[in-house]
């Protein structure tokens, strides 16, 4: 019974983190006037000022838990995770739209439960080739679509799109992997100022990129164009990386990596109903197959990790 609450709450955590992460898809779209590494570091910046501000009252309490190799950590994690990862998916999204980006990085469940595959509480890799098979389906087809789609077409973008949009898919699995076993060894450190000590970490690297990378199209844009950007940037900021990262790391202690990975998907529904809304669209019949088959995977996998939760062994 205590298994099952403790999977039930994760499952919640990883729900919230998901819907919560499915805006950073449409920001890009609402910034077209700055590249997706621009917006990237504009959101960032924006987030290491919250969090800053945030942590402030606490901060020297906080950091007397951390290492050196705590520091490191959060070093790799935010550039990795954080800036690289989304100046890749913002880049995807300009250059092949949001529903292809968002379904190829929902790829992230398979490599993330992959990874977890010797974990504690894993499921054995043969009960879940089915749901595996299903959401790598998903995405060669929406890949492939996006190459033969009559509406972009210039072939080069379109690859380069799904180049950047596979690229966010590796950076972020690498990352929820990482986060989920650090977070395990630091324990004293609460999830939520883990994410802020992420975000404190991630703007100060954006500021270091904010001149070379914003500074020479400052006077491009005029004053209302900025306070659109930062605007933008901040709200994304907010719900995404402050009040995502938060929930995602709880889940991330709750709930076995295999399955903290499947949970994401939610964020790929959440991108792709903003993405056809922003497009003033419903999904096409590849698309319908796509979603259906991410669906089927992660449903499958979910009652497999709840059967495993309520066998004897568990």
């Amino acid at each position: 019974m205590f298994a099952d609450r403790t999977l039930l709450k994760g499952i919640l955590y990883g729900v919230c983190a998901g819907l919560c992460w499915g805006v950073i898809f449409l920001g890009p779209q609402l910034t077209p006037g700055l590249s997706g590494l621009q917006f990237a570091v504009l959101r960032f910046l924006c987030y290491g000022a919250i969090s800053a501000a945030l942590l402030m009252p606490r901060w020297r309490r906080v950091c007397a838990n951390l290492t050196i190799a705590d520091w490191k950590s959060l070093f790799w994690l935010s550039l990795i995770g954080n800036l690289i990862y989304y100046a890749l998916v913002g880049t995807g999204v300009q250059l092949v739209g949001i529903a292809t980006t968002s379904l190829i990085v929902g790829l992230i469940p398979v490599l993330v439960t992959l990874a977890g595959r010797n974990d504690a509480n894993a499921v054995s890799l043969r009960k879940l080739v089915p749901s595996l098979c299903c959401a790598v389906g998903g995405v060669l087809l929406i890949s492939w679509h996006a190459l033969i789609n009559g509406d972009r077409p210039d072939t080069f973008a379109s690859i380069a799109g799904i180049l950047c949009a596979t690229g966010a898919l590796v950076t972020w699995s690498w990352f929820a992997v990482s986060n989920a076993r650090r977070l395990v060894q630091v324990a004293s450190v609460s999830s939520h100022d883990w994410a802020l000590l992420t975000g404190v970490m991630t703007g100060a690297q954006s500021l270091l990129l904010a001149a070379p990378v914003l500074g020479f199209q400052a006077e491009t844009h005029g004053n209302s164009d900025w306070l659109h950007f930062f605007l933008v940037a901040g709200g994304v900021a907010l719900l995404s990386s402050v009040v995502g990262g938060a929930c995602w790391n709880q889940a991330s202690r709750l709930l076995p990596l295999a399955l903290s990975g499947q949970v994401l998907v939610i964020e790929t529904l959440a991108a792709l109903v903003f993405g056809f809304v922003w497009e003033h669209r419903l999904p096409d019949g590849y698309e319908l197959v796509a979603i259906a088959l991410l669906l089927i995977g992660v449903v499958w996998c979910l009652n497999c990790h709840r059967a495993q939760f309520h066998s004897p062994a568990a």
